[in-house]
């Protein structure tokens, strides 16, 4: 009896697993929502993607630069960092080359017992110090203007999330939205590069200095667009700082580029740089969106209780003129 009731429980036991795996399988899996482009969004939102600048043209240079940042590593990865590579290559080509012909084994039938040579170590030295200077210099002023960013006209705070990024205008009474990349129908529907255009963009004046919070809310993020040559690392707990200014209307993309799980690839960046009116009409529409209204203008100094200066001068007293005083008559004289 007690052989029994253990083998009715170890098949109890191993049919729990099966069963409660079933259950699982059996259970409804919601469907996964995708947003599409808001209907109601304001015109001045979704402007014209142009295919010329602004995300990945399949070549081998780099996307067209919009800031003077990028235009400043634009030069240096053309006039500096390529040149020396390409040079450094055919240095050593030709090197191994000559010794491969120079020093073979069918003309040194005895092979040489140099241990070293004072002239080529030296130059194997000093060649390469010169070039980590040549390299440097620029390098310097390039993250020294990175890093020392000029008073800011708008910030932005961004925090990623798994799998999307969510933007906050805290200059701009605060509200904030969820930005969603876009399904190949919407991006089809859009005219929109897939994989890279997103429901809700970012909007930016242009030719206006943009600081960029970067955080987190789970993993390490990294927000990045190759056209302003910036990329900043978003941590979770931490506040990270960059900035751009861009000089050119167009709509700009870029990528979160940390591993940061399965669908790292899926959570695109969109930046809309646009006329100054363009931009007050996008805030406008967005703050009425949150239903946030902009605080009473305060009274000008010198303001009366009904409001107008003017009156207050018009009911204030003015001083009294001083009065002379009035001449006493001479005492009669006396009998």
């Amino acid at each position: 009896m007690v052989r029994l009731k253990l083998v009715l429980a170890a098949a109890l036991f191993a049919l729990t697993p099966v069963v409660a795996s079933a259950q699982v399988a059996a259970a409804p899996v919601a469907p996964v929502e995708t947003v599409a482009i808001p209907a109601g969004a304001p015109a001045t939102s979704r402007i014209v993607v142009n295919p010329d600048f602004g995300q990945p043209n399949g070549g081998i240079q780099l996307q067209q630069p919009v800031t003077e940042i990028a235009r400043d590593g634009y030069a240096m990865t053309n006039n500096v960092l390529n040149p020396l590579m390409f040079g450094i290559s055919i240095v050593v080509l030709a090197l191994l080359g000559w010794v491969i012909f120079r020093y073979r084994a069918g003309r040194n039938p005895v092979a040489s017992r140099t241990s070293h040579n004072t002239v080529v170590e030296v130059i194997w030295t000093v060649v390469p110090v010169l070039l980590l200077v040549w390299v440097a210099v620029p390098s310097f002023r390039l993250l020294a203007n990175q890093y020392s960013p000029p008073k800011a006209d708008l910030t932005i705070k961004a925090t990623g999330h798994q799998w999307y990024w969510e933007y906050e205008y805290p200059d701009q009474g605060g509200f904030s939205f969820d930005s969603i990349m876009l399904t190949k129908a919407e991006a089809a529907k859009a005219g929109s590069p897939y994989q890279l255009d997103v429901d809700n963009r970012i909007v930016v004046p242009v030719g206006k200095t943009i600081k960029v919070l970067t955080t987190s809310a789970d993993v390490i993020h990294a927000w990045m667009i190759p056209a302003f040559w910036v990329q900043m690392d978003a941590v979770p707990g931490r506040i990270n700082e960059t900035w751009f200014k861009a000089d050119k209307p167009g709509v700009y993309f870029g990528q979160c580029y940390q591993l940061c799980g399965t669908r790292h690839a899926f959570m695109p960046i969109a930046v809309e740089v646009v006329s100054q009116a363009q931009f007050d009409a996008w805030v406008a529409a967005k703050k009425s969106e949150n239903g946030i209204t902009d605080a009473p203008a305060a009274a000008a100094p010198g303001a009366g209780a009904g409001g107008s200066a003017a009156a207050e001068a018009a009911t204030t007293p003015t001083p009294a003129e001083p009065i002379a005083p009035a001449a006493t008559p001479a005492a009669a004289p006396t009998a």
